[in-house]
């Protein structure tokens, strides 16, 4: 959960997760849709699909028990270097590194690394010089002190360098280069999407809902279908190409529904939400699937952040007040 979260965001995630799969039987046992539901809001679904597989694996190679190696860790799903080595060394006390972008930054700044990070060179730098500086021994609370180091005193912007310990042998101090330590990239602009979807009701109480795909983005989530706008397009004619694309259908667009924006790793989006009515049945043409389901139990299917504003909107409001 802390790969791409704060700890002040996760707590709450934690506690609920740890609530509902107290150990790995349980989570190995439960179903992805229930999982992913359990994981809303955190983003990165792809990590909770990850950790639902290694639980699997764990409970079935392993007889339940996470192994020790840090090298047999990396072979689980979604887990990497970083994780490896910090579950080996704080869990088990393996003498290995785990470099996480706190200690990154320590590194970078204690011995005033000049190489951008994310290069391969700075890769290699940084897993060397960790490995010159593991202690002998508590190689686990070495990690939990860096990573508190950085999260607390050494952080990116306005580190307090006047009560850190490492003061004295911190190069990037002694130079004068804090502030340009660690060296990043720039990063290219940020691209930004226009995006309709469809709030489509029958009966009143019913809504439509799409599974996505399996893979990619925001995989096996529950969204109200639509898509982004082309070049000289109308939103109206968006959502109407996109119905027609995703579920072959025509459709009757009667009010706006709200507009939601969202930004992502790499792009932004600004949704446009639509209240249709569908004038032939929809199919499931590049969905998983697609249900009508009850505006009340839209809380039961994992859904992105967007949809989930949107079913929320939707549930305070019940079908009767919008047909």
């Amino acid at each position: 959960m802390l790969q791409q979260t704060r700890v002040n965001t996760v707590i709450p995630y934690f506690n609920r997760w740890m609530e509902r799969f107290p150990d790995l039987k349980s989570l190995a046992e439960a179903d992805e849709q229930e999982v992913l539901r359990m994981w809303e809001g955190l983003g990165y679904y792809s990590r909770a699909r990850s950790l639902h597989k290694a639980a699997r694996l764990v409970m079935e190679k392993y007889q339940g028990i996470i192994p020790h190696d840090s090298r047999v860790l990396e072979c689980l799903p979604g887990v990497g270097p970083y994780t490896a080595g910090a579950i080996a060394s704080i869990g088990y006390n393996e003498r290995t590194t785990a470099l996480d972008g706190n200690i990154r930054r320590i590194y970078a700044r204690l011995f005033d690394l000049a190489l951008p990070l994310g290069t391969k060179q700075a890769e290699q730098a940084l897993q060397q010089l960790a490995e010159e500086n593991l202690p002998s021994g508590n190689v686990g609370d070495y990690h939990e002190a860096l990573m508190d180091l950085g999260s607390l005193v050494c952080v990116p912007q306005r580190p307090d360098c006047g009560i850190c310990p490492l003061q004295r042998d911190c190069l990037a101090y002694r130079n004068g280069t804090v502030d340009t330590r660690p060296v990043i990239l720039k990063k290219e602009a940020i691209p930004h999407y226009v995006v309709t979807a469809a709030v489509m009701l029958r009966d009143p109480d019913l809504v439509l809902i799409c599974q996505r795909p399996a893979k990619g983005l925001l995989a096996g989530l529950w969204e109200f279908p639509g898509g982004k706008q082309e070049k000289g397009e109308s939103l109206e004619v968006c959502l109407e190409r996109e119905i027609m694309e995703e579920l072959g259908a025509r459709i009757e667009i009667n009010a706006e529904f709200g507009v939601y924006r969202h930004a992502y790793t790499h792009f932004r989006v600004t949704l446009h939400a639509f209240l249709c009515t569908a004038l032939d049945e929809p199919l499931a043409k590049e969905a998983q699937q697609l249900r009508w389901v009850p505006i009340a139990s839209l809380m039961d299917y994992p859904m992105g952040k967007i949809d989930r504003q949107i079913s929320r909107k939707l549930m305070e409001k019940g079908g009767n007040e919008l047909s």
